[in-house]
């Protein structure tokens, strides 16, 4: 299967920040999911176009994904420069109960930026403010108390952004009309229709702090001097086109979409591989391995982990997978043997290698071995793959997953089996959908 034309990264569609000299200020929030291509717009930006880069790190991070690649941008790139953000300390347990702990990241970060984003923006004579998303509604207002213009980056897809952008609109129909809090399908204006079981699940309770973060956020965009989306037309044209042309909300400022942008290896990870898979994919024959990854910030269920598991020891092809065990890495502590069940790591040993340890996703993808990419389809994975021309089988697992499972369809990039289970829904056994798939 055959990508799309793709750009390079910020080609034709890079905003209009101040002229040089510049210094562009980048504050990502909470997860590799936005870290990661934060980490790319940065260098970008300072090595690709020359301008003057900060980044805010907030400390502490909520994993050690996150402190790494955070470390390894710095060594490889010294021209950027690194802003620590040190945040109030917040009792999640009190507060949030069983809250994910990135959506708690999320919101130690909003209540530390109105009183600390402001100094270090004087401080750092930023020119420009590039804020993440997730902190739109308080960054926003810090930069515009300093006169200095604020782009928000939304990490994710065009799709999703419109979105969001529509969401508060969608929610203040449902209250005029009275018909309660409950969410059904979202149509969004000139881009498609949302179905209520494909809206993010923390979205369907009005009291998840994920929602109020969501809302708020949404409401801010049209305060911002422009929008950037790691998106790109060939990938999702309705959605770029609607965004810009004022149907799904009227008065958003400029969107311009950067994407996809380019991957920086960095090999954050390399010391910490006890197994060698750059070795091991090198051994294998072109186009024979399956690569399964669900990303950095959810882990399956046990019964899940040992369906897969089984399906992958039934297929019978040649795989490299990707185990998380809990949902921040620092908590990971199961052995796969545990997780994966007895004997299963010997039975496939001639034809898999399965690791705790993170990897160079990139480099994966474009290795000439990989044939097939087995993903919950966060959007660096989806846009990953569209580059390195491999095919996505997806199970989105939460969030906007399958609103990205459905761009990566609808593009020709891979097959969305619906009927697959998410988070919170029934669980169908993945021994019996892997087996069925066997070539």
């Amino acid at each position: 299967m055959s990508s799309p034309s793709l750009p390079n990264s910020c080609s034709g569609d890079c905003p209009v920040l101040p002229a040089t000299p510049s210094h562009i200020v980048l504050l990502p929030s909470a997860g590799m999911g936005h870290l990661v291509p934060f980490t790319r717009l940065a260098v970008a930006l300072s090595a690709g176009h020359g301008c003057d880069v900060s980044l805010v790190t907030a400390l502490p991070t909520v994993s050690s994904a996150e402190s790494r690649r955070i470390a390894a941008l710095f060594a490889a790139f010294p021209a950027i420069r690194r802003l620590d953000m040190r945040l109030a300390a917040l009792d999640a347990s009190a507060e949030f109960p069983g809250a994910d702990p990135f959506y708690v990241g999320y919101e130690a970060q909003r209540r530390s930026v109105p009183l600390l984003l402001g100094p270090l923006l004087a401080g750092a004579g930023a020119s420009a403010l590039v804020a993440d998303i997730a902190l739109a509604s308080v960054a926003i207002h810090v930069a515009r108390e300093l006169h200095v213009p604020c782009y928000v980056f939304f990490t994710a897809s065009a799709t999703m952004l419109s979105f969001k952008a529509y969401f508060p609109t969608y929610l203040d129909g449902q209250h005029a009309a009275g018909r309660g809090v409950g969410i059904g399908d979202v149509d969004v204006p000139g881009v498609c229709r949302i179905p209520s079981s494909t809206v993010p699940q923390a979205l369907h309770d009005p009291d998840n702090i994920f929602t109020r973060q969501f809302v708020a956020n949404g409401r801010a965009l049209v305060t911002a001097d422009g929008l950037l989306v790691n998106a790109f037309h060939a990938m999702e044209p309705e959605a770029v086109a609607a965004l810009r042309g004022g149907s799904v909300v009227a008065g958003l400022p400029p969107v311009f979409a950067v994407g996809p942008l380019m991957p920086v290896n960095l090999r954050e990870g390399a010391k910490a591989e006890p197994n060698n898979y750059r070795a091991w994919l090198d051994a294998q024959p072109e186009r024979s391995v399956v690569y399964v990854s669900f990303g950095s910030r959810k882990a399956l269920a046990m019964d899940q982990i040992r369906e897969l598991a089984a399906g992958l020891e039934a297929c019978g092809h040649r795989f490299l997978w990707v185990v998380k065990g809990a949902v921040v890495d620092r908590d990971d502590a199961a052995e796969l043997s545990q997780l994966l069940g007895e004997g299963f790591l010997r039975r496939v040993q001639d034809r898999g290698l399965v690791t705790k340890s993170w990897v160079e996703q990139e480099e994966v993808l474009r290795h000439p071995a990989v044939a097939l990419f087995v993903s919950h389809c966060g959007w660096n994975s989806g846009t990953e793959a569209a580059a390195s021309g491999v095919p996505v089988l997806a199970w989105p697992r939460f969030a906007d997953q399958r609103v990205n499972a459905r761009v990566v369809a609808r593009a020709g990039l891979g097959v969305w089996v619906e009927r697959w289970s998410w988070e919170g829904e029934g669980r169908r056994r993945w021994s019996e959908q892997m087996s069925s798939r066997r070539r």
